[in-house]
This record gives structure tokens, sequence and C-alpha cells, in this order.
């Protein structure tokens, strides 16, 4: 009998090691076709929109509305669904309050070459960063990083690397794959936001999160604002999802985040 449990018992730890190895392939494989969905560009390249290249050669496509005198400015990353062509209304508000927009598309999203990757979405936000820094000259203390679900992870990795103002993460995850597990069981993962704001961010974060998200749960809300170690501010938005947060919140919305980003503070080295 106890020969019969030690081969029962070996055969069920090589089975779980063939499914654990299995998911690790598969995840290797197609994370990048469920992180980053093939969405039709909304817009054609015109007057509103302009072209920077990245350190890898990508050429992204990228939008600015200048608010005229403004001491403010909002880098934005956005979700997975959506393009810039798609933003356009919503940055004009912004831009209607003083502060200066600048939003980019990853590499494979509306006329941006390339194809999206972690690794991609990375370098565009870096040429952005560069753009807004080196040509717009903006001093870091008057850059507010907003990022939009997927854009809370460049947004976050910019953060980590490069002196801001502000932070306001919308709809954001821990990371990728604990969306889907809930918990960390793969040897590594893309978009490691609660890492970043555990150990390397420092800035005062405005965290919005949908109470009834049923994409990205608000436990994940909950754990990265946990995780914030400095200044910080939260708006849990009852009754709204992923998609229509914005709309349930109403002026609320308006009334937190604008105030937020025209805040003074003065960036600790």
């Amino acid at each position: 009998m106890k020969p019969m449990i030690i081969n029962i018992a070996l055969l069920l730890i090589v089975a779980l090691g063939l499914i654990y190895l299995s998911g690790v392939i598969y995840a290797a494989s197609f994370a990048d076709r469920m992180i980053f969905p093939h969405v039709p560009s909304s817009y054609v390249d015109g007057p509103e929109t302009f072209k920077l290249k990245t350190s890898d050669g990508t050429v992204i496509t990228t939008t600015y509305l200048e608010a005229p005198s403004s001491q403010h400015l909002i880098l934005y990353s956005h979700g997975n669904g959506e393009d810039i062509g798609m933003l356009r209304h919503y940055l004009e508000v912004f831009q209607a309050a003083g502060i200066s927009a600048l939003a980019y598309d990853y590499p494979g999203y509306g006329t941006s070459s390339g194809k999206a990757s972690e690794a991609g979405t990375y370098a565009a936000a870096d040429a952005v960063y560069t753009y807004a820094t080196q040509t717009l000259n903006f001093a870091p203390e008057q850059i507010t990083l907003y990022g939009r679900s997927l854009g809370s992870g460049p947004s976050c990795w910019l953060a980590e690397r490069y002196p801001i103002n502000r932070l306001i993460l919308d709809g954001a995850f821990t990371s990728t794959f604990r969306v889907v597990t809930g918990i960390t069981i793969l040897p590594w993962d893309k978009f490691d936001n609660l890492t970043r704001l555990r150990t390397a961010i420092t800035c005062p974060t405005l965290i919005i999160h949908g109470m009834d998200d049923a994409i990205v749960p608000i436990r994940h809300a909950k754990q990265n604002w946990a995780a914030l170690q400095g200044e910080k501010q939260k708006l849990w938005v009852e009754g709204a999802g992923h998609q229509n947060l914005l709309q349930i919140a109403g002026p609320i919305y308006w009334d937190t985040v604008l105030p937020f980003i025209k805040e003074v503070h003065s960036i600790r080295q």
C-alpha cells in the first residue's frame, strides 16, 4: 500500500509540474496577444498628430494640446482598447482647464509603427517623456503622469525612472498576470506596478477605481494603495465599472483630478 501511495503522489507531482510548465509556455507565447488586442485605428494622421522615434527605431504617433501659458502638463498613457483618436474630447477638458495634454499611441496602435509589446510600450513612453522635457521644455515638477488601465504600466515605469510632479492611476492593475491569476504564480510578470509602487515611487499619487470593475477588480486598487509609501489620494467610485467610471463619477471626477494636478509639490530627489 505504501509504495502505491508514493507512486500516486509522484504522478500527481509530475502532472502538476507539467500543468505549470504548460502555463508558463502558454503565457510566454500568447500573453502579448491577450494584453494588446488589435484595435483598428480610429483616426488618420493630420495636423493634430505628429511622429516621434523611439530608441528601437519605432515611429509612434503623438498628439499635443497646448494650454497657453500653462505651468502644468499631463502625459497621458491610454488603455489597451483605445487610441489617441478616441481621446480628443477628453484631453480638451484638461486643455480648457489650463493644463497642457500630451498623449501617444503605443507601437502597433493607431498609426504608430511596430508591434505591441511591454518593452515597446516603455520605449514609447520614454520617447514622449524626453519630448516633454527637452522639446516642450516642461520641468519635471510640472509633469503629471496619467495611466489609464494598461497605461498604468508605462506610467509607473516612467515614475520609477524619472522625476515627476504627480502620478494618477485610473483603473490600474497590480500587474497584468495578477488580473487573471490573482496571485503571482509565474516566474515573471508583465507591467509589475505593485512592485514599483512599493519600492520606487514616492511622488504624490492619486488612485481612481470603479468599485464594480469586473475587468480589473477593486482589490488591485486597494493593494496598490496599500503599497504606496508617499503622499496619496484615492477616488473609489460606487457603481462604476472599468469603462464607465467617468460617466458614473460625474463632476466629482473632475473636482478631484484637476485640483490634484494643479497642487504645488516640490520633488524629493
